[in-house]
Order: structure tokens, then C-alpha cells, then sequence
């Protein structure tokens, strides 16, 4: 008598359908983040190669703010240090929802986007400082950028993926978006751990009280944005004056805030969920796009290009971009696979992960500003450094484009497949439970979490 064997794992499978919107419009609103991301980089560019380069090195450098609360920065810095911390405040918030009600609530969901994104930040630097150490000897600063190739910049992904008409399944998507929280959770640790210079321990000791504060009116629900800007604004301040890079502060509150529903949230929605849909455009419409306008202008023509890829850190993020990340993210979904014995899903091939890692190597936002933090604003190997994020995150796009256009005709297919809607409920039938024998008693379907038991 046969015994019939478990079903094997799957991987990239569908979440349920309430996820799968939430991703979606998330990802619709980086989309478009993504568009004015690059508009506003080709704009620096453009305009840092004419001969009008001093006026933008002049609006770059500008230095505003009081100078006896130690904000007298530059507007590149404002952009970096405070633009950038309300991008992290959202990552802060998808984080949260992540490990409370999403993918990374269970460990087996979790595990996959977790060793993907670890072995592809790992990958990244271990090719980065061989580069850099083969060519130039690790001298000096030369190996303090060894964290620029390690995070994924979702909206410039997704303004590519928008730009070729691709449709990528539900599975997939949430799976990018999910490896680019982990990828940005790993990024801002980095940057506090190995990225402060002098630590400042009376204003990270203060800046406990704003952000305690902060933590007590969002869990009680009293939310009025008079009252929480200026306590995030003064925690804000606090962090950057303790050496700590401000960002962080803007992590540390988004995961302050609960996005379970409780008794107190109005028309059903957690407070995270409304915080998200009125802060994400800001986010993605203005704070990127600036800060990538401040930080994108690098001249390129009269030798500039030739000096940047003399230089061996330059060499060294453009093929951990390029090389190193699709190898980390691919070669850890692939040992992933063979360690749980785990199978593609359904009408999914190997070509649909190496074409997501690819894409991973796009590490635009969080690659420059870790250029800047290891080798100073303005410097010589940082103008390097951006010439290489540039480069090595356009190729990434070009070569994940030439591979995802090879399975557009499928996507297009599982596209139609998850819009369709036969029984007129509202629900795709593809995301609808399986019916369970009645025999179990128990309930059929799959039940979808709705965020609204617990006080996180």
C-alpha cells in the first residue's frame, strides 16, 4: 500500500486578498514616488553638466537653520538628515505591520524575504570590499563604504517595473516590497551601529522623553498632527544632536504606532493605516525626490566619469549592485529552496527570481546617503561614489528589464487570472478559500487577519 507523501512547500505563493490590496496600493503610490524620483535626478544631473553647475552647487550648499541649536545645515543635509527621516518613518510604519500582522508575523512566511534580503546585503559588501581591497589596497576610508550596495530602493524598482508595462503577479510584488522593508530595516541599522562618530549620551538620553511621549498618545489614539509633529520634530532634533544620524528617529516612531484596530479607531482602520495613506505621498511625492535632487547632481562630463571609475571604491558598489546583489538575493531565495525542500508556485519560474534580484540591485536613496555618511558630504570619492550608485543601479534596471520582459506574456496571463471575478463578490476567486470538507467541523476557507485583535 502506497503512502502518500505532504505536499512541498511553496514559495511565492498568494497572501490573502485584504494583503494583496494593501501591497498594492502602497506600491501604486511608490510608483509614482518612483516617476518623480527620477525626474528629479535626471533634472540635478542635467543640470550639474552645464555651465550653470555653480548655481546648483550653490542651492546645494546653502546653509540655513539656527546655528545655536546646531541645525545650521545645508540644504542637502536638510534633505538627507530631515527629508529622508519622514522616508524612514514609513518604512518605520510598514516594518511594524510587517511583523505584527504581515508576512513577517510567521516564522515561515518571514523566513524566505529575511535570508533573501540578509544574503543580499551580506553578498553586496563581501564583493564590494574584495573589489575595493583587490584594486586599491584598503587604504584610508577606501573600505568605509562596504554598506553603500546593501539596500533596495522600492519606488526607483517600481518606476521601472511601471515604465515597462510589467505585470508582476501579487506573490511576486509582495515579496519585493517585503525584502525591501527587511533591506531597510537592516540599512538604518547600519547606519546607527556602524555609521556615528561621537555619541552625544545626554541627547539620546532626552530624546527617550519626546519619543516616549510620541509612543503613549498613539497607543491611547490621541493623534492630532499639532500636537504629534512637534514631539516627533523634537525627538527628531534630539537624535541628531546626540550623533546618531536623525533618520533612526524617524524608524523608532513609525514602529511606535499600532496598527492593530482597537476600540478607539474610527471607521475600522488602525491608526498606522491612516497615519500611512497621509504621510506615504509625502514621502514618496516630495521627501525622496528632493533629497534625490540634492544628492544626484554629479558632474559627469570633462573627466568626471573617467575619475569616478578610477576610483576602486566606485568599481567596487557598481558590481556589488549589479553582481553582488542579484547573486545575494538569488542564491539565498535558492538556498532557501533547498534547504526546506520548498517548490516554485505555480506558473512561477527561476527566471522570475533572478529578474527580482536584479531589480533588488537598485539601491539608489539609501545607497547615496551611506555614500555621504562614509566618506563625507561633498568629498571627492563621494561625487565618485554617486557617478557608481547611478551606473550601477541603472544597469541593474536595464539587465532586470531584459529578463522580466522575457515573462511579461505570463504575468500578463496570472493578471487576468487574479481579476477575475466570476461569482460577483468582490473578491478574485483566485484569493477565495477552498471549501473544507464539511466532516472537519471546523471553518472553511482561509481566515484573513484583520489586524483587530491586540493592542500592537
Amino acid at each position: 500500500m502506497s503512502t502518500l507523501l505532504p505536499p512541498r512547500p511553496r514559495l511565492f505563493h498568494r497572501s490573502t486578498w485584504r494583503e494583496t490590496q494593501r501591497v498594492t496600493n502602497a506600491l501604486r503610490t511608490e510608483t509614482v514616488g518612483g516617476a518623480l524620483l527620477l525626474a528629479a535626478a535626471v533634472a540635478a544631473i542635467v543640470w550639474a553638466n552645464t555651465p550653470w553647475v555653480d548655481a546648483y552647487t550653490g542651492l546645494r550648499d546653502l546653509t540655513v537653520g539656527p546655528a545655536a541649536l546646531h541645525l545650521d545645515l545645508t540644504l542637502e543635509q536638510w534633505a538627507s538628515d530631515g527629508l529622508l527621516a519622514v522616508f524612514f518613518f514609513v518604512a518605520g510604519l510598514e516594518l511594524k505591520h510587517e511583523l505584527v500582522v504581515g508576512d513577517l508575523r510567521d516564522p515561515a512566511k518571514a523566513a524566505l524575504p529575511v535570508a533573501a534580503a540578509a544574503c543580499g546585503v551580506v553578498v553586496p559588501a563581501v564583493v564590494f570590499f574584495a573589489v575595493a581591497r583587490g584594486l586599491g589596497g584598503g587604504s584610508g576610508d577606501l573600505l568605509a563604504g562596504w554598506a553603500i550596495p546593501t539596500a533596495t530602493d522600492i519606488a526607483f524598482a517600481l518606476a521601472v517595473l511601471a515604465v515597462l508595462g510589467t505585470h508582476l503577479p501579487s506573490a511576486l510584488r509582495s515579496f519585493l516590497l517585503t525584502l525591501a522593508v527587511v533591506d531597510d530595516l537592516i540599512a538604518i541599522t547600519i547606519i546607527a551601529l556602524f555609521y556615528t562618530d561621537s555619541l552625544n549620551v545626554t541627547s539620546l538620553l532626552l530624546a527617550l522623553v519626546p519619543i516616549a511621549v510620541f509612543g503613549v498618545l498613539v497607543q491611547r489614539r490621541v493623534c492630532p498632527w499639532w500636537l504629534l509633529l512637534p514631539i516627533a520634530a523634537l525627538a527628531w532634533g534630539l537624535v541628531h544632536a546626540s550623533g546618531i544620524h536623525a533618520t533612526v528617529a524617524g524608524v523608532v516612531l513609525g514602529m511606535l504606532v499600532p496598527v492593530r484596530t482597537g476600540p478607539r479607531d474610527r471607521g475600522g482602520r488602525s491608526l498606522a493605516s491612516r497615519i500611512e495613506h497621509r504621510v506615504r505621498p509625502f514621502s514618496a511625492g516630495v521627501a525622496v525626490p528632493v533629497f534625490a535632487f540634492m544628492a544626484a547632481g554629479v558632474t559627469v562630463v570633462g573627466g568626471g566619469l573617467g575619475a569616478a571609475f578610477g576610483d576602486p571604491a566606485a568599481l567596487g558598489v557598481v558590481l556589488a549592485l549589479v553582481v553582488g546583489k542579484a547573486l545575494g538575493v538569488l542564491g539565498g531565495t535558492w538556498g532557501f529552496a533547498r534547504f526546506t525542500r520548498a517548490e516554485l508556485d505555480d506558473e512561477l519560474a527561476w527566471t522570475d527570481v533572478l529578474g527580482l534580484s536584479l531589480l533588488a540591485g537598485i539601491g539608489f536613496t539609501v545607497s547615496l546617503l551611506i555614500g555621504g555618511l562614509a566618506y563625507g558630504p561633498g568629498s571627492a570619492r563621494d561625487e565618485h561614489i554617486k557617478v557608481a550608485v547611478l551606473v550601477g543601479s541603472l544597469t541593474a534596471a536595464v539587465l532586470a528589464a531584459v529578463v522580466l520582459r522575457l515573462r511579461n506574456r505570463v504575468y500578463r496571463r496570472i493578471a487576468v487570472e487574479e481579476q477575475r471575478d466570476d461569482d460577483g463578490d468582490g473578491v478574485p476567486d483566485c484569493f477565495e478559500p477552498e471549501p473544507q470538507p464539511a466532516a472537519t467541523g471546523g471553518r472553511s476557507g482561509r481566515a484573513e487577519d484583520d489586524g483587530a485583535a491586540g493592542p500592537a
